[in-house]
């Protein structure tokens, strides 16, 4: 008697490290669900990359836009209605910025916090009900570098993905319970247009920051000629799908190892001058002559205070 395949739900599966887990899970014989702002486009590349048929039932899409919570509603009952609970729900949807935090505008923060956090714990929520019914599911959070320590220049994406972690970290415990558990993968820099495309840059060229961006961008593009293939997570994602501990976290990269890696074993100064040497950023007090505000001399006036010493 033929099984029915496992399922799996993958946030912002159009495209990056989502469309190559999503066709990688499928070629396993997965029933994968892409949800995704337009699932028009983001299926026919599905199709492409999967090589499956327009009518195949393991290969299907759900429109869904993490910074509305209509939206993610509906998509949560048009999964159920699909797949049921899923065996797997995999927080892989994000947006990023750059800039410094005085120049990065606070409607900015906002949106990658809808987005990159109340996002997922929205959609978590609606699916959570069935899954914990069924006693199985697994969620799995993609996170970043940037949420094992604060970056220069992305702070707000950092603390988004630092925030998305102590969730899941709080989300594991509440349902270990019901039998189901939680991971998250650290993902270190892979080849997706996150990196180039799809992150708006806030820094002022001309401004008191320049110089950090000069810094950060030489790092960013040796980074970049290195980064990883997203195949090579999609190959890590599905080691770990299995799990059955009610928490895991785990590094995808080889720059997010070493990242963790030393968050563990070094001091916080340490780390914190570690960091500042492979951003290329200046030293403490580097800058202190250049944006100090002099004091202004005081002009007096000698003609009115003889005037005043003679009406005196």
């Amino acid at each position: 008697m033929a099984h029915e395949p496992r399922s799996v739900v993958i946030t912002g599966a159009s495209r990056g490290l989502g469309l190559a887990s999503a066709t990688h899970l499928y070629k396993l014989g997965w029933c994968v669900v892409g949800a995704m702002r337009s699932p028009e486009v983001g299926l026919e590349r599905l199709r492409a990359t999967t090589g499956a048929a327009a009518d195949d039932p393991r290969l299907l899409g759900v429109r869904l836009d993490l910074d509305d919570a209509a939206s993610i509603a509906v998509a949560a009952r048009e999964i159920e209605k699909a797949v049921g609970p899923p065996n797997v729900l995999v927080h892989n949807a994000g947006i990023a910025a750059a800039g410094s935090v005085e120049e990065t505008p606070p409607e900015v923060w906002e949106r990658l916090f809808r987005t990159n956090v109340f996002g997922p714990v929205r959609l978590t929520k609606e699916l959570l009900p069935s899954m914990r019914a069924a006693g199985r599911g697994r969620i799995i959070v993609v996170s970043s570098q940037g949420a094992v320590r604060g970056m220069p220049s992305i702070s707000a994406y950092s603390a988004s993905k630092g925030a998305l972690e102590r969730w899941a970290e709080a989300l594991a415990e509440e349902i270990a319970p019901f039998g189901m558990g939680v991971t998250i993968l650290v993902s270190g820099t892979f080849k997706t247009d996150i990196l180039t495309e799809q992150t708006p840059e806030y820094g002022d060229h001309n401004g008191p920051y320049a110089v950090h961006r000069d810094g950060i961008h030489r790092t960013g593009g040796l980074a970049v000629r290195l980064a990883s293939s997203p195949e090579r997570f999609a190959s890590a994602l599905v080691k770990f799908i299995d799990e059955r501990v009610p928490f895991t976290r785990h590094a995808v990269g080889f720059d997010a190892r070493m990242l963790l890696l030393a968050s563990r074993l070094l001091p916080g100064r340490l780390l914190h001058h570690v960091i500042r040497l492979a951003m290329h950023l200046p030293r403490h007090g580097a800058l202190h002559d250049r944006t100090r505000v002099r004091p202004q001399p005081v002009s007096i006036d000698n003609s009115r205070s003889e005037e005043s010493e003679q009406h005196g």
